[in-house]
């Protein structure tokens, strides 16, 4: 019998028995939508966190002051460590090898105004170095620069959120915002930074998208620390010209501040490369388990055709028999039946994919989570759903193929 005829006689007993065909179909096809469905919410959350780090930049090596209460940093203070300061900023750069540059920065919480308009961010005093560290562009205007920085100039970078908060219906460029008692000019906007969470050690839930960024010649001027034990500056981020060394140079950094800081732990040490390797590591386990429990269903789902098949074969028995008297192969009958299992789990496996879609697309615009639907998770789960049709109608073809001829003409 040839394939063209197969297909018409699998076409033809899947339209006759349409509401069964459905009810066959729809374990392939929740099966397939849910493993296209969770295959891109776990890569939408890897694409985010891979994002996160090279934020972060991967080369670099980050350097945070602890916090501590004021009885805590009162007991570090007499313990002799003068906290993060640019004299180890000066020290890591000088002494540390391959270390291509260098950022120190100090933060405040401040209350930033513009007319009627106010809002809380994080001033952040950089270098000009900063931008070349971090990957870190502005969505309009430009940057901190070595001009700012020598001159002392008044001058500010706003992040997104806090820009569209001060200005959600003007351009702020050019325009002055009041920080605490002191007006700066706005010379730029940032882009959409994201979010990190606790992987991220000290930067826990450190929202950059409402840090203002000043330069930090300005802020040691402009803005006096309320404590005088707090650190000189909070962060120090140091890029190095070769990853691999990153683990060697962190450990002789680590030695050096030790040594600066009387053997006192009052800073913490992120390498956002490490962070990075060990998040996609556990994205990619997370993403095999979601593929697993979603792959259960096609399972059921090919269980579901056995059993409709086999039923099949029962009722349609004298049929089977009629068309081995007439000359059909047993080969003929199980081709037939393995036709048929076949197209309902590739039509089940079509109406999955676009339901997938559509699942992971709804996802997207109705909550806060980032789907991507890659082409290797719509064609594993498709590839999938043929092989389920394929390997749970192979038994019921099977007893088809084996049913004898008098026996089935004789079937009531």
């Amino acid at each position: 019998m040839k394939i063209e005829e197969n297909i018409k006689l699998a076409f033809l007993a899947i339209v006759d028995h349409k509401f069964r065909s459905f009810l066959t179909m729809l374990g392939i096809i929740f099966g397939v939508a849910s493993v296209i469905a969770m295959l891109s919410i776990g890569e939408g959350a890897k694409r985010q966190a891979i994002a996160k780090y090279k934020d972060l930049g991967v080369n670099n090596i980050i350097i945070r002051d602890k916090e501590f209460t004021d009885d805590e940093l009162e007991e570090v203070r007499a313990k002799f460590s003068p906290g993060l300061s640019m004299d180890d900023a000066n020290a890591i750069q000088s002494i540390v090898p391959l270390i291509e540059d260098i950022a120190p920065q100090a933060e405040k919480e401040v209350v930033v105004q513009y007319e009627d308009r106010s809002g809380k961010a994080k001033i952040v005093g950089i270098t000009p170095s900063f931008v070349n560290i971090l990957n870190y562009t502005t969505a309009n205007g430009e940057f901190i620069n070595e001009d700012h920085y020598v001159r002392h100039l008044k001058v500010c970078v706003l992040g997104a959120t806090i820009a569209r908060d001060l200005f959600p219906f003007e351009d702020p460029v050019g325009m002055d915002v009041k920080i605490e008692d002191q007006w700066f000019e706005v010379v730029g906007v940032m882009h959409n930074k994201s979010l990190f969470t606790e992987t991220v050690g000290e930067l826990a839930s450190r929202d950059l998208n409402t840090d203002i960024y000043l330069p930090l010649s300005t802020y040691n001027k402009r803005f006096i620390r309320e404590n005088q034990l707090e650190s000189e500056i909070k962060q120090i981020t140091v890029k190095v010209a070769n990853s691999d060394k990153l683990p060697e140079i962190s450990g002789i950094i680590r030695l050096l501040l030790n040594r600066h800081h009387f053997n006192n732990e009052d800073f913490s040490i992120i390498i956002p490369y490490e962070l990075m390797k060990q998040e996609e590591k556990e994205r990619k386990i997370y993403n095999i388990l979601l593929g697993s429990i979603a792959a259960i269903s096609l399972l059921v789902g090919g269980i579901g055709i056995m059993n409709i098949m086999l039923a099949s074969v029962l009722e349609r028995t004298r049929e089977i028999g009629i068309r081995r008297a007439v000359g059909a192969k047993k080969r003929d009958i199980m081709r037939q039946f393995l036709t048929e299992a076949v197209m309902i789990s590739i039509t089940g496996g079509i109406i999955g994919v676009a339901l997938g879609l559509t699942i992971s697309i709804s996802i997207t615009f109705i909550t806060d989570i980032t789907t991507i639907v890659s082409l290797y998770s719509v064609v594993i789960a498709f590839l999938f759903s043929v092989i389920v049709g394929i390997n749970f109608g192979y038994l019921p073809a099977k007893k088809a193929a084996s049913l004898e001829p008098i026996e089935s003409i004789r079937y009531e």
